[in-house]
């Protein structure tokens, strides 16, 4: 009984060999239309080298300095922080109020204020940004105090090690104020007018230049001694806010968009509709042969 039924079906397979070939030839269509290029070049885009990783990590701002100076023991540290907070609606000036306040509170300063007003009506909220330096020994009380305005929505810090780029300046500096002084022994001793008047320009470009470095310790200095805090106030926005009928436009868009999409599956679903429509006519017409 088994054997009589493989039988009849490979007979039934020779039978309609032809109707087999056509959907064989259907189902390989999509196969072949260029989905398992457009997969393989996906998973290719989405590999990444170990030296591009590298190489994104240091463009994304992680860069490691191997002059980061480990001997030194008194470190020079500096430090910014990010902190964003929302207000309720009609109280945003009280919430400046209360930060400039903690901000005459540590003896900070504000050094850049903006407040923008967006919207209109009813609808109109504020939003206030704030760069403030504080000494670095009132950082944390700063912080907490500012954490307290309104509803505390996000905080970041951010502290870096500049003792390495610090005493590379001041022996830099060493050296050029002791090549200052040679030139300056230099003009005591030259005897000539030309000698004195080339060493004078000397003396007056090393002189710039000792300077330049005494700034840029000041300033680095300054950088240690007081952090940046940077701040957002954003009063909340109305319930109601956005909140639109939609435009006649965007109906008639919108049942454009459908139409184009009914379109497109119907010219889809052609090709495979005139091949089921040409495997019914050969299949009637082997059938009316026999």
């Amino acid at each position: 009984m088994i054997l009589m039924g493989i039988h009849e079906q490979v007979k039934k397979v020779k039978e309609n060999w032809l109707l087999a070939v056509v959907l064989l030839i259907i189902v390989a269509i999509p196969l072949f239309s260029g989905s398992t290029s457009v997969g393989f070049a996906k998973s290719f885009d989405g590999m990444v080298e170990p030296e591009m990783m590298a190489a994104q990590a240091i463009r994304g701002g992680v860069y490691y300095d191997d002059s980061f100076a480990p001997d030194v023991e008194e470190r020079k540290i500096t430090q910014t922080a990010y902190l964003s907070s929302e207000v309720n609606r009609g109280t945003f000036y009280d919430a400046q109020a209360k930060l400039k306040s903690f901000v005459t509170s540590t003896d900070s300063f504000i050094l850049n204020e903006n407040v923008q007003k967006y919207g209109k009506d009813t609808n109109a909220y504020y939003t206030g940004t704030y760069q403030l330096k504080v000494e670095t020994s009132k950082y944390n009380v700063l912080i907490t105090q500012l954490k307290d305005i309104g509803e505390f929505q996000s905080f970041s810090e951010n502290r870096q090690d500049i003792t390495g780029s610090y005493t590379k300046t001041e022996i830099e500096l060493e050296a050029e104020e002791a090549r200052l002084l040679r030139y300056k022994q230099m003009y005591v001793e030259a005897t000539t007018v030309t000698e004195k008047i080339e060493l004078n320009d000397r003396i007056f470009d090393q002189e710039r230049r000792v300077k330049y470095l005494k700034d840029l310790l000041l300033n680095k200095d300054r950088q240690v001694e007081y952090s940046t805090v940077s701040v957002t106030l954003q009063e909340e926005q109305s319930a109601y806010a956005n909140i639109v009928l939609v435009k006649f436009s965007q109906l008639i868009r919108n049942i454009v968009n459908s139409f184009n999409g009914l379109l497109s599956l119907i010219f889809i679903a052609i090709p495979y509709a005139v091949a089921l429509l040409l495997v019914w006519v050969i299949v009637r017409f082997v059938r009316k042969r026999r």
